[in-house]
């Protein structure tokens, strides 16, 4: 994690991995999400199974967790999933939800969920991490030489 303290303009994501290391129960909190159909779907699937799953800009074939997958792209995008009334953390959660878990800021969560960005960022930037909300580190290649 950076040191340096995150802005309104710091992108944040769900880091899943901060969830398998810190949440036991994280697929029965994602299983709880699920649209009754997907509910009754998964009913009977191992956790963390995975699935075949084509990226739809790059058609890249990716390995996805079957019930992240069918949160993602199904149950996150019905309108009785989240609301005016959702407190904040469920709502960024779930925002990350609805847009795949790409990186947004507290300004981009700001204009999507009509809600102060100042507010957002204190939420998610704290020393306590919320359902796994946290800054996204973009991995970079080691650019020394290799000699």
């Amino acid at each position: 994690m950076s040191l340096l303290k995150p802005t309104t303009k710091t992108p944040f994501h769900i880091d899943f991995d901060w969830w398998k290391k810190n949440e036991r129960d994280w697929h029965i909190f994602l299983r709880s999400l699920l649209c009754p159909e997907h509910q009754a779907a998964f009913a009977e699937i191992e956790e963390g199974e995975l699935i075949d799953w084509i990226d739809p800009k790059t058609a890249e074939v990716k390995q996805v967790d079957g019930v992240q997958h069918a949160l993602m792209s199904h149950c996150a995008l019905l309108p009785e999933f989240s609301n005016s009334h959702t407190a904040m953390v469920e709502a960024v959660f779930r925002t990350f939800l609805v847009n795949g878990n790409v990186p947004m800021s507290a300004d981009d969560l700001s204009k999507k969920l009509e809600r102060p960005a100042d507010i957002i960022l204190r939420t998610i930037s704290g020393p306590r991490v919320y359902r796994g909300l946290r800054p996204f580190q973009q991995n970079t290649p080691n650019t020394e030489a290799d000699n």
